[in-house]
């Protein structure tokens, strides 16, 4: 029997992604397993260095650490490499994310801009699907286009999956959440912000949604 425990968007929250760590380390009782992040590691919070520092150093020695591609991710790198997107991205919270580099774009080391370029879109395993937004359940998964994946949003109670599997996701926040579904669970509750942080677990062995949840909670942010 194996575990997959699941992150939501983080948003710069360094210190719910160390207390998450530890509580997922804690949950599993010395059994290593498999860690998700689904994406949006960057922007609004205050500490975007200090969780890609934490995520681009081994976080969990042992266990299979899967870091997904977020939109605000990718809105990073497009505004670190291409001038005319600096303005868009900075009015989405990527200014929090230069103060955490010290105030400049060009203290942002390239190795950092390269490792959030490089994080996957998807992650399947045999009974699951994760992604950061969502995806459309009429194409086929090697047709998802980049923009579905990073941006969707989906309808007001659409509980569907995608065919057999469950799909797990972030990117639409609800405070209250997480949402559950038959097909679906969004983790999103806006951590950044509210100081809540929902860690969904998920039965290897066992098709459908969470089994447990860890609930980490930090001060609020404004």
């Amino acid at each position: 029997m194996g575990f997959t425990y699941v992150i939501p968007d983080i948003h710069g929250r360094a210190d719910l992604l160390r207390d998450g760590l530890a509580g997922i380390v804690a949950h599993a009782r010395g059994q290593a397993g498999t860690i998700i992040a689904l994406g949006d590691y960057v922007d609004k919070g205050p500490d975007s260095k200090g969780v890609i520092d934490l995520l681009r150093h081994e976080p969990a020695p042992g266990w299979s650490l899967v870091t997904l591609k977020g939109n605000h991710d990718i809105m990073m790198v497009e505004a670190l490499r291409h001038s005319s997107k600096m303005a868009w991205w900075l009015e989405r919270g990527g200014d929090m994310a230069i103060r955490s580099y010290g105030g400049a774009p060009s203290n942002v080391p390239p190795a950092d801009i390269e490792w959030l370029d490089r994080l996957l879109l998807m992650h399947i395993d045999r009974h699951r699907i994760y992604v950061h937004a969502g995806l459309d359940p009429d194409v086929p998964l090697d047709q998802q286009t980049e923009r579905t994946l990073l941006w969707k949003r989906y309808p007001e109670g659409f509980a569907a999956g995608f065919g057999d599997r469950h799909v797990v996701h972030g990117h639409d926040s609800f405070p209250d959440g997480p949402k559950l579904y038959q097909g679906r669970t969004n983790l999103d509750t806006r951590a950044w912000r509210t100081g809540r942080l929902v860690i969904a677990v998920f039965d290897d062995d066992k098709p459908g949604g969470p089994i447990d949840f860890i609930r980490v909670s930090g001060p609020p942010s404004s």
